[in-house]
């Protein structure tokens, strides 16, 4: 992943942008990517609708293992770009993406499933053992809880405290932005504002504007 400045922060993350039903989401799909897309839209949207009842735990789960399943590809390997935010819409038609795309996805899947906002966390890491910047979803039970962390490099859902490989840098969600000095809370650090490239990825989801990646595998 690359480097994010302050200056791109910004959002409304927790806005639903998902207004279309889901045989419209599905439809759109299949008709942009093809079948096999198709198959995993209508898995995509069974998991969202019959994962409701589920408890906060279970739905954590169920969500980092769907998309898990998913290929990990660079944005410039798929996208031919140096930096791509790919649409859920997208990321699921194409099946892959880089860790934004992963952690884009569970986020919105989350929400969906009616997680609050303010349990959930985008957060900008430093994965050590690969050396590079990486992005994962953290979830808090309660406001002071040390985080789980749903990430696409390991499986397992862990408690950030037994995430070593990952260095926290900050996180943020659809209202604040936290400078991250520890794996847990961090300090508030603003308001999230002016995200350009989150503006354009809900931009592109409300209306389901679907892009061709350069590479198709």
């Amino acid at each position: 992943m690359k480097k994010i400045t302050f200056c791109l922060l910004c959002s409304l993350l927790a806005v639903n942008v998902f207004a279309a039903s889901s045989v419209q989401q599905i439809e759109k799909i299949t008709q942009f990517y093809g079948d096999r897309a198709g198959k995993r839209a209508t898995a995509w949207r069974e998991l969202i609708k019959n994962s409701q009842h589920l408890t906060e735990p279970k739905k954590l789960m169920v969500v980092n293992n769907f998309f898990n399943q998913f290929i990990f590809i660079s944005d410039q390997k798929l996208w031919g770009k140096e930096d791509y935010w790919a649409t859920p819409y997208e990321f699921v038609g194409v099946g892959a993406g880089d860790c934004e795309d992963f952690s884009i996805a569970k986020y919105q899947a989350l929400i969906e499933l009616g997680i609050d906002d303010s349990k959930l966390r985008l957060v900008y890491v430093k994965a050590l053992e690969l050396n590079q910047f990486h992005m994962v979803v953290a979830y808090y039970s309660t406001p002071s809880a040390i985080p789980l962390i749903l990430d696409n490099l390991k499986g397992s859902i862990l408690p950030a405290t037994e995430r070593h490989d990952l260095l926290p840098i900050y996180s943020f969600n659809g209202s604040k932005l936290w400078l991250m000095k520890q794996k847990g809370q961090g300090q508030v650090a603003g308001n999230a504002s002016r995200l350009s490239l989150w503006n354009d990825l809900r931009n592109r989801s409300q209306d389901i504007k679907l892009n061709q990646p350069r590479n198709i595998f």
